[in-house]
Formats: structure tokens, C-alpha cells, sequence
């Protein structure tokens, strides 16, 4: 897991042993439903059965905004301006801070070892994937919103040129140190932001150039999210002006369609289509794959490799939705 942490080192999935530990260990206690509410989190690995190795992670944090750690923002919004004496009109780009303190569920952590991506295999889409049939499976647990906070093009070193022509102004810490903090402390951002908008227009060409866009490699999620359902939510994070994307919970297409089926044995005769399948022997032993498979009737047919890594047997009941 901090070997895969390595490759994102984000304040979700920081390169740090001792945090990692404590998500594994938070999560471990979501599964087993020891917590609840707004503590759940819950951590998926991928992993490459040959070779014994975790390559991949996502994750889901069933609340991200509460009165004790409230989610906070920049609005993106719009001030419009006329003057009669000049007939002029303008439209400035302005930055407004907001919270919300009884906020959606959010989805993070999402990384897959550079060599296993751009497979036929479709690793990428499995592990963003498996968290919303999760949370088909266990809806009472999530929010009626899901939030996913993209990344956007950050500097070669890591840093981000919007906080360092904003936030460094206002708070005096670099972008990595405002980061690591406000995973568990935000009041300096309450403190010492500005309430007033911020017209990005006194920012630098290049930084204002980047707000609200994603990264090169983040483009696929992107891409992938807008794809099930998620919309720009005219939204960016305070720190690195990267984008929030948003949907309604159950207008996701992968929960939106997402069934329980009896799994059949042998490949199925009719047409294979790509899907995400998941099967949970108790709330602790979560397991979930991604492949083609093929609807048997009013059931999904499942080879034997396919019924082993879900740990199912026929006649038995999977979780699937189309991808």
C-alpha cells in the first residue's frame, strides 16, 4: 500500500507509513461496522493474484463536511458589471470561499501502478468502478451527493501555482504543509482567508489559466466521470485550483443500474459485455472484479475463475452493473 501511495502522495494517500497505517486501519473498522456516520472510510486495493502485489487503490469517505471538519472551497462565479457612461459591459471570474458543513460523499484515493495502466484488462475503470457498487450495496451508509475532487496540473516539484500566488499570501505555509494540515485541522483556513470574492483577474496570466482545469493525467477520470453522470460543480479546491466534480447518488449509472443476480455456471451464449461484479461473504469480506461476462436468464454466468476470485459458488447471489 505505501509502495502504491508512492506514486500519488496526496493528502488522501499521503507516502507516509504511519498515515497509511491509520487509513488501513480505519478502514479495516468501516468494514466491520465498529464505525459509523461520517468516520466510515473505506479503502479498496487491486491486486495482481500471479504476482502477490497490491497495484492499485480507491477509496470513499462516506461524509466530507461536518461541523468538526467542515468541506470547504471556492465558488467559481461570475460578477457582472455595466457602466452607462462608457457603454461598457464586463464579466469578471471571481473566487468566493464556502463550507458546508453537512456535506456529500467523496471519493479519492484512486491511483494504479503506471505499468498496469492503458491494459485491455480495464484496471483503471475497475477500481473508480467498484466504489459505486459498494455503495449500491450499502446505500443507507452514503450521502444523497458524491463528490470527487480532481487533480489539477501541478508544478513539476509537486506545488501548486494558484496557491502559491493565493493561499501562500494569506496563510504563510507552503502547499504542501496547508495540505497536510487541513486533513485534519481547517480553522486556518476560516481564519485567515478572505470572505470577500477574489477577482482572478489580479492573478497571473498563467495561474488564472489553470483554474478549474484537470491534469494530463487525470483527463481519463475526467472523462470517465462526466461518462456515469458527474458534472463540474462550478467549484475548485482552495489549495491547488483543481476542479470538483458532482452527481446525485442514485443518478450515477453505475448505482442507478446496478442488480442482484444468481450466478450460473459456465460462460453464457449471449453477448459479453464489460461489467463490474461484487460479492460480500460478510461485512468484513468484500470482493470485486471486473470482466466480461454474459446475463443467463434471470442470472449471470460465471466461470470457475471468475467464481473464485469473487469467492462465490452457483447459485449464489453477485452484485453487477454495466460499465
Amino acid at each position: 500500500m505505501l509502495a502504491v501511495a508512492e506514486h500519488l502522495d496526496t493528502v488522501n494517500l499521503p507516502h507516509d507509513r504511519g498515515v497509511i497505517e491509520g487509513i488501513l486501519d480505519r478502514s479495516a473498522r468501516s468494514f466491520s461496522g465498529e464505525l459509523s456516520g461520517a468516520d466510515l472510510e473505506f479503502v479498496f486495493v487491486l491486486e495482481d493474484l500471479a504476482k502477490k502485489r497490491i497495484i492499485g487503490t480507491s477509496m470513499i469517505y462516506a461524509q466530507h463536511g461536518t461541523k468538526r471538519a467542515p468541506h470547504i472551497f471556492f465558488r467559481v462565479e461570475n460578477d457582472e458589471r455595466y457602466s452607462v457612461t462608457i457603454d461598457r459591459y464586463m464579466v469578471h471570474r471571481t473566487l468566493r470561499i464556502g463550507y458546508n458543513y453537512n456535506g456529500p460523499t467523496e471519493i479519492g484515493g484512486l491511483i494504479l501502478l503506471p505499468e498496469y495502466r492503458r491494459t485491455p484488462h480495464a484496471l483503471g475503470k475497475t477500481l473508480s468502478y467498484v466504489r459505486f457498487l459498494f455503495m449500491r450495496m450499502h446505500r443507507p451508509l452514503f450521502r444523497n451527493q458524491v463528490l470527487s475532487e480532481l487533480l489539477p496540473p501541478l508544478e513539476p516539484d509537486g506545488t501548486s501555482r494558484l496557491w502559491e500566488a493565493l493561499g501562500r499570501r494569506f496563510t504563510g505555509l507552503t502547499y504542501q504543509e496547508a495540505d497536510r494540515l487541513s486533513k485534519d485541522n481547517k480553522e486556518f483556513i476560516n481564519a485567515l482567508f478572505p470572505d470577500d470574492p477574489i477577482h482572478t483577474e489580479l492573478l497571473p496570466e498563467d495561474v488564472q489559466a489553470i483554474i478549474g482545469q484537470v491534469g494530463e493525467d487525470t483527463r481519463a477520470v475526467e472523462k470517465m466521470l462526466r461518462r456515469i453522470g458527474f458534472d463540474y460543480a462550478e467549484q475548485i479546491d482552495p489549495f491547488d485550483g483543481g476542479p470538483h466534480f458532482i452527481a446525485n447518488t442514485d443518478d450515477i449509472s453505475v448505482v442507478r443500474d446496478a442488480r442482484e443476480l444468481e450466478v450460473k455456471a459456465g460462460e453464457g451464449s449471449g453477448e459479453r459485455k464489460w461489467a463490474v461484479l461484487a460479492a460480500e461473504s460478510s461485512a468484513a469480506q468484500f470482493r470485486a472484479i471486473g470482466l466480461r461476462v454474459a446475463l443467463d436468464g434471470d442470472g449471470v454466468a460465471l466461470g470457475d475463475d471468475a467464481r473464485q476470485r469473487l469467492g462465490v459458488e452457483v447459485g449464489q447471489k453477485v452484485w453487477l452493473s454495466f460499465g
